[in-house]
């Protein structure tokens, strides 16, 4: 049986479009072949230090790595794209860095990943620099020089300068699928953690190795050779999450398998509605991967201006817009197909411990119910005491998927054990999403379990809640958050962004979201802010949310 490993895939798909553009930036438009032949200068570089693979998965225990770690932290860029092959390519294991933590928070994820090796923008360099004497198994630094110009790093080497490095004399390692890709957790609500995953696992199970509406992977690299060559950059999809995300990742190798194009948005500190609205024009993106209300909000508010100016963008080859981290809500959906009435809009559920779930298309005329999905054929519910798989119309339980999934969480057994549970003699991989199997067998999702209030004895959802505070068309962004109360126990709380010159009472607010989820779930206070805080990827960041209501609590 064919055990696919991510460097092998891009070569694959290099060697069959050579000619065909991978990525674009700003003014850079870089062949499969440009991207693979910098992408062999990082390997040889990396192997020529002797960094790769220390020990084969055979050894190892679900929790451990055998191979040595490297961080990608940077922003969005080619670069981002060809380091991460380069890694694979000599068995290296990299992983994703928030660029938005401050010095404590990325010493605590580099110490976490045992990083050898960190690829980063000089932007950062600052920060880094700050904790450099804290981090002894970091050995090698390789900086992307950016618009911010600052100095190497001491020790620090240009990337520039690594990209053209020849083999070395004694000949590069054979990447396996056991090999690993490492996606860290947001942090949003608790520590990240570093979820392992073989190569082979997670490219059938969300990267493109899977071809779309088939259950089935690909038998051969032939076959993935015959799905490049078949339309050699007839897929352009428009890159707006960063590649921080595990989605971005699994989004971009679907491309890359299909031999399409990625475009990468001109502006990577602050997304410009009008700037991807541009690109989607002028490069003929027929595909964009978003990540909530919280990304297609602003692009849909641009859409509906430009055609309140009569100056309308002429988006008719966007054929499919493909969501992600959080459902759209009821209200989102509507204006969407309303400016884009020939879109399809594809919800998907999943997590950096599973992959791809389900799924929901939703068109014009033929909506589907914000969080409702179709359950792909690993996708199960497992009951409360994690001792059975549920049957359709039992009822809620943990959402849960078996088969390929990841090997454990990075140094941790115990966690790696709670996570991955073996119920019924399956191993089944369970993050904490609750759900609720309905009787034609769909399932309705309710909420990250580490985001639920509990109040007054009841659990309280703060993803359903939020869905139904954005029901109000007055209402431009909410997360909700629990906090202490002495008469329930802990009391929601919901904090909002309002739409600019929009006047609303929070019993406004409060009546239109009563139509959609049940009293008792209603927030107990209403918060307003300028700006919701959400993450680089455009998810919630709860630990803030947090914060705003206990600072709001009565005194």
């Amino acid at each position: 049986m064919i055990s696919f490993n991510l460097s092998q895939v891009f070569r694959t798909a290099a060697d069959s479009v050579p000619d065909t553009e991978a990525l674009i930036w700003r003014d850079r438009r870089l062949t499969y072949r440009a991207v693979d032949e910098r992408a062999d200068g990082v390997a040889h570089y990396l192997a020529g230090l002797g960094l790769g693979a220390r020990r084969e998965r055979a050894e190892l225990r679900g929790h451990e790595s055998g191979q040595d770690q490297v961080g990608l932290y940077l922003r969005n860029c080619p670069e981002y794209v060809e380091a991460m092959v380069g890694s694979f390519r000599a068995r290296l294991a990299p992983f994703n860095v928030n660029y938005r933590y401050v010095a404590e928070e990325l010493l605590y994820l580099l110490r976490d990943a045992r990083a050898r090796v960190l690829v980063y923008h000089a932007e950062f360099a600052p920060c880094l620099q700050e904790i450099r004497d804290r981090l002894p198994d970091l050995e090698v630094l390789i900086q992307v020089a950016d618009e911010s110009g600052n100095d190497l790093l001491d020790g620090a080497v240009a990337y520039e300068s690594i990209v053209s490095t020849p083999p070395p004399p004694g000949g590069m390692p054979a990447p396996t699928g056991d090999d690993l890709l490492i996606l860290y957790t947001g942090g949003t609500t608790g520590m990240p953690k570093g979820v392992l995953w073989r190569q082979d696992d997670i490219y059938v199970a969300a990267m493109g190795g899977t071809p779309f509406g088939t259950p089935e992977p690909f038998a051969s690299y032939e076959e993935i050779a015959a799905a490049a060559t078949a339309n050699p950059g007839g897929q352009r999809l428009l890159m707006i999450p960063p590649f921080i995300h595990g989605a971005a990742q699994w989004s971009a190798f679907y491309v890359f398998t299909n031999g399409g194009t990625v475009i990468l948005l001109d502006d990577v500190h602050h997304f410009d509605a009008a700037q991807a609205l541009r690109l989607i024009v002028s490069e003929g993106v027929n595909s964009i991967p978003v990540l909530g209300d919280a990304v297609v909000l602003p692009l849909v508010e641009e859409i509906e201006r430009a055609i309140e100016a009569g100056e309308p963008y002429d988006l008719s080859g966007l054929a499919a817009i493909s969501n992600g981290g959080a459902p759209l809500s009821p209200g989102m959906r509507e204006r969407v197909l309303r400016v884009l009435p020939n879109l399809l809009l594809l919800d998907a559920a999943g997590s950096s411990e599973t992959g791809i779930q389900m799924g929901a298309l939703s068109a014009s005329g033929a909506m589907i119910e914000a969080g409702l999905f179709e359950p792909h054929q690993e996708t199960a519910v497992i009951d409360d005491t994690y001792s059975r798989v549920l049957e359709p119309g039992e009822g809620q339980g943990w959402l849960a998927r078996r088969g390929r999934i990841p090997l454990g969480y990075l140094g941790d057994p115990d966690k790696s054990a709670r996570t991955f549970p073996v119920v019924g003699g399956v191993r089944w991989s369970l993050p904490g999403d609750r759900v609720e199997i309905l009787d034609d067998g769909r399932i309705r999702l309710l909420g990250r379990d580490s985001a639920t209030i509990n109040t007054g004895g009841e659990k309280v959802f703060a993803e359903e809640v939020e869905r139904a505070m954005l029901a109000h068309s007055a209402v431009r962004d909410v997360i909700v958050a629990g906090r202490p109360s002495e008469r329930w126990g802990s009391e929601v709380v919901a904090i909002v962004e309002l739409n600019p010159d929009v006047e609303a009472t929070d019993d406004d607010l409060l009546a239109e979201a009563a139509q959609h989820i049940a009293r008792y779930k209603l927030p107990k206070t209403v918060i307003r802010v300028p700006e919701i805080a959400r993450s680089p990827s455009g998810k919630a960041d709860y630990r803030w949310a947090a914060e705003q209501a206990r600072k709001s609590a009565p005194s």
